[in-house]
């Protein structure tokens, strides 16, 4: 199976969305997805700048975790422009082989770090 940018998308925006009190909007011309009111959690760019990727960027707990998960998976995940010095990072989206649950797992970890206690605690409940 080849890699469709339009799917990769969608799975991503479906994972992003049914996460609690969460929008979308696009963001210098890409997916953005932010809890309501609140902070941005997730962005999805495809071939930004003309690099050639489709990547989804999230949060992460800072530059120490965001260096440990390229040394982990350098295929993967990557520090990406931008974002990047805030301790985002990125994950590629554009392989056949994209583990879509580790994709999920890292996007509701972002989620849950911008997330207010009020939704922390439902989200967990």
């Amino acid at each position: 199976m080849s890699f469709d940018p339009d799917l990769a998308l969608a799975r991503a925006r479906s994972i992003c969305l049914a996460l609690p009190e969460t929008d979308e909007r696009l963001s210098h011309g890409s997916p953005g997805f932010f809890i309501t009111k609140g902070k941005f959690f997730a962005y999805v760019w495809n071939n930004h700048h003309d690099d050639g990727i489709m990547a989804c960027h999230v949060k992460t707990s800072g530059r120490e975790e965001q260096a440990m998960l390229v040394e982990m998976d350098p295929d993967f995940y990557f520090v990406p422009p931008y974002l990047g010095p805030s301790g985002w990072i990125g994950m590629r989206l554009d392989r056949d082989d994209t583990d879509w649950d580790r994709v999920a797992d890292r996007i509701a970890i972002s989620w849950q770090l911008i997330a207010p206690k009020r939704l922390l605690e439902a989200y967990r409940a």
